[in-house]
């Protein structure tokens, strides 16, 4: 696998990107690129990228394609399908969002996000998404999520299924997949059995941890890697089963020093497995 990071600072040139990664340790990347960047300048990222070694992992679509409102639900869905034009003209291994939410907040929660009419709008945006770009490269795929399709292996599979389009695969973020006490005692068996039934499908992943605190009623957040209990040894173990070049994305940090923290983790944990990044 790779080993990489979301973006700590934005970046003016494709040089200085690549450099940076370089100057890290990081063969993976979140894709550096802006709505606005033209032919020549992706053309220059993908150069640097193949010439440095650095693979870029994911283009973000970060949107609410099933939004209520239909100014917010069209816009997005335009929004996901130039992010996947870029990600096939770039390199990258996928373009990623979630499946977006029936809530005015593009992300969050909601009565309605787990009901038939909804799988059913989140098949048929995926379907327009793909058969707009028709992308023969890289893949379309949905971030796992705690209060939106797809929340479980079993959950993901039904959706490969319903939209039934070879460009579309799976995304892991096992720490969103954490919603309660019961899984995050047992996360490391809820990581093998997404592995063995959705393995093969696996573009790309997020690096992150989890702590659970210790007061009424539940509360999980968000760590650096290596500060909570996300099985590690467990996670890297089943991805180095994988393909070889596949993206291990920390993310959600907010300085270089954080982000090496966290790499400084995964690293020697996987070098006590003998498992190469």
């Amino acid at each position: 696998m790779r080993l990489g990071t979301s973006l700590f600072r934005s970046y003016d040139d494709p040089a200085s990107w690549a450099s940076d990664m370089k100057r890290l340790g990081f063969r993976a990347s979140v894709c550096p690129i802006g709505k606005d960047a033209d032919d020549a300048l992706i053309e220059a990222y993908r150069r640097e990228s193949e010439r440095h070694d650095v693979l870029i992992g994911e283009v973000g679509a970060w949107s609410n394609p099933i939004s209520p409102d239909d100014a917010v639900r069209k816009a997005a869905l335009e929004h996901c399908k130039e992010r996947l034009a870029l990600a096939e003209r770039v390199g990258a291994r996928c373009c990623v969002n979630i499946a977006g939410s029936r809530d005015e907040q593009w992300d969050g929660p909601h009565p309605d996000n787990f009901s038939d009419d909804t799988f059913a709008l989140v098949v048929d945006t995926v379907r327009e998404i793909i058969d707009a770009v028709k992308p023969r490269q890289t893949f379309y795929t949905l971030e796992t999520m705690p209060w939106v399709f797809p929340d479980s292996a079993d959950c993901y599979m039904k959706l490969i299924r319903a939209i039934d389009r070879s460009a579309f695969a799976v995304h892991l973020d096992p720490v969103n997949m954490i919603s309660s006490p019961r899984v995050f005692y047992r996360n490391g068996d809820m990581i093998r059995d997404f592995f063995s039934k959705l393995g093969p499908y696996i573009k790309n992943c997020h690096a992150k941890d989890i702590k659970l605190a210790g007061r009424l009623t539940v509360h999980l957040d968000e760590a650096i890697p290596g500060q909570g209990a996300l099985d590690y040894r467990t996670f890297l173990t089943e991805l180095h089963k994988l393909d070889p070049d596949i993206p291990l994305i920390i993310e959600h940090l907010t300085k270089e020093e954080e982000y090496m923290q966290g790499a400084g983790f995964i690293r020697r944990t996987a070098e006590s497995l003998n498992i190469p990044l």
